[in-house]
């Protein structure tokens, strides 16, 4: 039996016959925490919506517990996604909901718990992230930290197997990345599940990732230990990492002669 959860062989996608991803390959290990890095518009998102089953791939598949993805059935595809949790960018909480009631959301929905047990849930879920004590707040009365520690609880209040993470770091001061960056790693080990980061943030994900995949060109151009590839001499990684202005990504966009542009 295989030790990865997730499984990305071969696979290209794109839209209107532009190919985003070209021929990928990437194994997601139960229990570990592994990134997807790369700049911005090349298709990390996007690898956690063919996951996810929002997308099908143009070639290639994407196994989640060795099951095909975009083979799945609706009710299939639903079973799948009941095994995950998800962090969106920016939290993406109910504003009209209570902290409280964003946090039992799937819990009313996806279970048929009594109401005196998804109380006991979410306070423990609300208490894992520190903030058992916002539960009656609404969501504008949160700080953006704050926001994204109550989108966390959400995300991991059906004890999944699978957490995935879109730009999680994205927006916040350096105190609540920190903690945001140290409940993804605890969570995940309490939970024994495995976390998949798409960020563009080195520091903190370096900080607590297990593997890492850099994605570029529509192709893992690199992959390894957080420790190798701030040692590598990739062009790509070495500008990426040590955040180089130019390199293999240019500083500037590919453009006519700018002498002969201006003179028409």
């Amino acid at each position: 039996m295989t030790s990865n959860i997730v499984e990305i062989d071969n696979l290209s996608f794109g839209y209107g016959g532009r190919l985003l991803h070209k021929g990928i390959n990437m194994a997601f290990p139960k229990r570990k925490v592994v990134a997807i890095m790369g700049g911005s518009g090349s298709g990390k998102t996007t690898l956690l919506r063919l996951i996810g089953g929002q997308i099908k791939p143009t070639k290639g598949e994407v196994r989640v517990d060795g099951h095909v993805v975009h083979e799945q059935s609706r009710d299939g595809i639903y079973k799948l996604r009941r095994t995950m949790g998800m962090l969106f960018q920016h939290g993406a909480l109910f504003t009209d909901l209570s902290v409280f009631d964003n946090v039992a959301f799937p819990m009313r929905e996806l279970t048929d718990l009594p109401e005196s047990m998804i109380r006991d849930l979410v306070l423990l879920k609300l208490n894992a992230v520190g903030l058992r004590g916002a539960h009656k707040f609404m969501p504008t009365e949160l700080s953006g930290g704050m926001a994204r520690r109550v989108a966390l609880a959400r995300a991991v209040a059906l004890d999944p197997n699978i957490i995935m993470y879109d730009e999680p770091f994205a927006g916040l001061d350096p105190i609540s990345m920190g903690v945001v960056c140290g409940l993804i790693r605890s969570l995940n080990d309490a939970l024994g599940a495995t976390s998949i980061i798409v960020s563009h943030d080195v520091k903190e994900t370096f900080l607590i990732a297990d593997y890492v995949y850099f994605v570029a060109n529509g192709e893992v151009t690199a992959e390894g230990s957080p420790e190798d590839l701030m040692q590598s001499t990739l062009p790509f990684v070495h500008q990426f990492v040590h955040g180089e202005k130019d390199g293999p990504v240019p500083f500037h966009y590919a453009a006519p002669d700018y002498r002969a542009q201006l003179l028409g």
